[in-house]
């Protein structure tokens, strides 16, 4: 019998659901803080059910080499690089009611977990950023109709934790449709080096430019320059719409080498410097494992050399490849100075998401520097901590101050941001205000230089029920709580079966398929923890 992709992760998910749930141990929590010790209040005893097609892929067999053992996962030998952010503690109002951060619209994370998930084993908790699992899903929030953000809020009680509001704070830039977006100047900046050589670092690549290519249109342009132990021009300035001439230059890459990244960005700039001009989306991409050991290799002085270039208005965005000696800082680092995006590519599948579905919104930027500074009323609000984005945090001085960097937003992007609170009883009115502050999404004189501001209140309304917030809202919930679970935050202490059991609930079954695959991810995690006895 031949399966789907599709097909083969709902047959994986029931297979764990099955062994899941013949193992009363395969419950993974971590312990949490004096305020949020007292026990969640009982959910739902729905159980995830197989359909007779999934039931029958329990009689496939799952092999020693499928699954690995999770509580190896620190120790095993590795030369992969993740960074712990630490996690943000609550805060009191009284103290300190602000909280100011950059956006984040990076899903790297979250597809590193997945593919950690698929090879049988939990992801390094250093590896979880809440905020790209979040973001990595569609809210639907209703465009602005003038401008270009409008914010978005709502609360519901905790379905988590008792005496604890969850807020969701979802900014919404404008959409731009394909047609009526910039031409895009796009110099790849491919790894060549000989850590790339495996199907799933430059085989995967390829074929991941290549739905890229077939996605452009006739007034892109596409350069291609690649680095190992030196760099080279491979494809100068072409059409998108000699997409053989470009097809071929990608098939010709070969993985060998050293690895020159330092060079290989300097070279980048210089084609993408070429190009650039008003009018055009001009913008470097680094396809890499995050490597770099010739030339200019430490951290901080490639990630100098992109802060150096910054100022030509050039993005630099990345893409991650491959694993076993992946470096994640390096890459979300690089994206964090260039002023672009990370994401990492684990299937042809999520290529096709990013280069196709996401294509305008990864490529039009429609602001800079976007900054959000959250004010909760202490009248209403006792104590609330920000889920994630530890390593966008802004100094609250800084949030008018335009020469400090921030994120960027391409059109159509929708950016979520969830806080935990503890409200004062009896108390009434809005939780706070959201101020936004950003800088136009194209530099054409010094005076785009100078941002805007903008200010939303938040809701004043908190649902009772879970069951009562939006079903988006309540989907992204348990996404936030799960990335909270495998990066073993203090302040939870959620089950994973219970985590399935209200992501089950929550999905929309008419959505498109990366909530289906959050689940099978949480039945994976619910069976890889009870084999751990995590």
């Amino acid at each position: 019998m031949k399966l789907t992709t599709s097909t083969g992760l709902l047959l994986i998910t029931a297979s764990l659901a099955a062994c899941a749930s013949n193992a009363p141990d395969c419950e993974m929590y971590a312990g949490s803080d004096g305020a949020a010790s007292q026990p969640a209040p009982r959910l739902a005893q729905q159980r995830y059910r197989a359909t007779p097609e999934e039931k029958m892929a329990l009689a496939l067999p799952m092999t020693p080499e499928a699954v690995m053992d999770p509580s190896k996962a620190e120790e095993a030998p590795s030369s992969e690089q993740f960074t712990d952010y630490g996690i943000r503690t609550f805060v009191d109002a009284k103290e300190d009611n602000l909280s100011t951060f950059s956006i984040d619209v990076d899903t790297g994370s979250y597809t590193i977990a997945r593919r950690k998930l698929r090879e049988g084993t939990l992801p390094p908790p250093s590896s979880v950023r809440v905020e790209e699992f979040v973001n990595y899903f569609r809210q639907k929030y209703a465009g602005p109709s003038k401008g270009t953000f409008v914010v978005h809020s709502e609360a519901v009680a905790s379905p988590f934790r008792r005496g604890k509001v969850v807020l969701r704070v979802g900014l919404q830039g404008k959409r731009l449709d394909h047609a009526t977006r910039k031409p895009a100047n796009l110099v790849f900046l491919i790894d060549t080096s000989g850590s790339m050589q495996s199907r799933d670092k430059i085989g995967l690549l390829k074929r991941s430019l290549s739905v890229l290519v077939e996605n452009l249109s006739p007034q892109d342009r596409v350069s291609i320059c690649t680095y190992a132990g030196s760099v080279r021009k491979i494809l100068g300035p072409t059409s998108a719409a000699e997409r053989g001439t470009i097809l071929r230059a990608l098939s010709r890459l070969r993985a060998g080498g050293s690895t020159a990244m330092a060079s290989g960005i300097d070279l980048a700039y210089r084609l993408a410097a070429a190009q650039a001009g008003p009018g055009v989306t001009t913008r470097v991409i680094v396809c890499s494992d995050g490597d770099a050991n010739v030339g200019a290799s430490s951290h901080e002085e490639i990630l100098k050399l992109i802060t150096a270039h910054r100022k030509t208005g050039i993005t630099l965005g990345t893409v991650g490849f491959g694993m076993g000696n992946y470096k994640d800082t390096m890459m979300e680092q690089l994206a964090n100075r260039g002023n672009g995006t990370y994401g990492y590519v684990d299937s042809i599948e999520e290529a096709q998401r990013m280069f196709g579905e996401d294509l305008v919104s990864n490529l039009e930027t429609i602001a800079r520097d976007v900054k959000l500074q959250v004010a909760f009323d202490p009248a209403r609000v006792r104590r609330y901590r920000l889920i994630g984005y530890e390593n966008r945090a802004i100094h609250d001085d800084d949030f008018r101050r335009d020469e400090v960097d921030a994120g960027e937003v391409g059109a159509g992007h929708s950016v979520t941001a969830l806080c935990e609170l503890e409200l004062v009883p009896g108390s009434e009115g809005p939780i706070g205000e959201v101020r936004l502050r950003h800088k136009p999404g194209e530099r054409l004189s010094a005076a785009d230089e100078r941002a805007v501001e903008a200010r939303f209140a938040l809701t004043s309304d908190v649902a009772r029920k879970f069951s009562g917030a939006s079903q988006r809202f309540q989907f992204v919930t348990c996404v936030a709580e799960f990335a909270e679970i495998l990066r073993k935050s203090p302040h939870t202490r959620t089950k994973l079966r219970e985590l399935t059991e209200l992501a089950e609930s929550a999905l929309d079954r008419k959505h498109d398929d990366r909530e289906h695959e959050f689940l099978t991810m949480v039945n994976r995690a619910l069976f890889l923890a009870g084999r751990s006895g995590a």
